[in-house]
């Protein structure tokens, strides 16, 4: 496996999609594009934010259940590609050490870890065969932004912006838009 960390969540501009952008850590730092929904890629961003809501979000609750039931959440993992559909697992720790691995869509993983500070991973062939040089812009590099608060995870520089973008995307989408 290849540790990762959550470079950005971006809307791309062909399609009008989120798209997760996870980087290796150490060595090439290819990084792993993944196409996710506006629920989910909003989700995170408030995660990233740290934005609390009047009422826990579907990831806040799952974060609060595994706090109650004694249960870490100890590393996501990215784990296949089938047709163009990816694959992850959440892996917890019950309190007697037992580990568990959950079958998970990488965005909701990604949600998770985001809340709990879990180390993402990639599968070693699947970063072979789908991760890609990706040039970092000054937005993407994690770090301080211009009002010198710290990007939890290094996703993103620009809170508001990306919330923008996805109020954009939201404004237009069409039920159409998700048929085959």
């Amino acid at each position: 496996m290849v540790e990762v960390r959550l470079r950005a969540v971006r809307v791309d501009l062909q399609s009008n999609t989120p798209v997760l952008l996870l980087q290796e850590q150490e060595g090439l730092e290819r990084t792993l594009p993944i196409f996710i929904g506006a629920p989910e890629a909003t989700a995170i961003a408030f995660a990233i934010q740290g934005m609390d809501t009047p009422r826990p979000m579907t990831h806040d609750l799952i974060r609060d259940l595994l706090e109650v039931l004694s249960t870490d959440v100890v590393r996501v993992m990215i784990t296949e590609l089938r047709g163009s559909t990816y694959y992850a697992e959440i892996v917890l720790r019950r309190e007697g050490g037992e580990e568990l691995a959950v079958s998970s869509r990488p965005s909701d993983a990604v949600a998770v870890a985001v809340r709990t500070g879990t180390p993402l991973y990639v599968n070693d062939e699947l970063m072979d065969a789908q991760g890609m040089l990706l040039p970092i812009d000054d937005d993407d590099s994690g770090g301080e932004d211009e009002e010198g608060a710290s990007d939890e995870e290094g996703a993103t520089a620009n809170p508001d912006e990306l919330v923008g973008e996805f109020r954009t995307f939201l404004d237009t989408i069409r039920p159409e838009d998700f048929s085959p």
